[in-house]
């Protein structure tokens, strides 16, 4: 359904090292690095058929995070989300809600594990369990 998520970053660096190490605990290769036409710096990160990029703001106003919004990053295993977050505690994020686990609900188990970004978005790696 997406083709692309894109997320400003006002520490590009900090956040390129966050996303370096969190989405390659889910198989992303670090991110690429490519100016865009008006020089602005961005980040590509390519994960299966979708695109996930950091940018510092082509407005050259500060990025902010977005109040009720999360991005979801699909993980393979249990293992592999708690690799991711460690890997995002590690590196700047911050844990946010409950701690990593299991959440049920409308039929569904998931296990699920949220972080606030250096940018302050919330984000979350997700095993769905069957």
């Amino acid at each position: 359904m997406f083709s692309h998520i894109m997320l400003g970053a006002n520490d590009l660096e900090a956040s390129r090292e966050f996303y370096d190490a969190v989405l390659g605990k889910l198989g992303a290769k670090p991110g690429v690095l490519s100016p865009n036409l008006q020089g602005h710096k961005r980040y590509f990160y390519f994960l299966d058929s979708s695109i996930f990029i950091i940018t510092e703001p082509i407005n050259d106003k500060p990025a902010t995070h977005g109040n009720g919004s999360t991005i979801g990053f699909k993980a393979r295993s249990v293992e592999d989300a708690n690799a991711w977050h460690a890997a995002g505690e590690a590196n700047g994020g911050k844990p946010i809600e409950d701690p990593p686990g299991i959440r049920e609900g409308n039929g569904m188990k998931l296990y699920l594990a949220y972080l606030l970004d250096p940018a302050g978005n919330k984000i979350c790696a997700m095993h769905t369990i069957r």
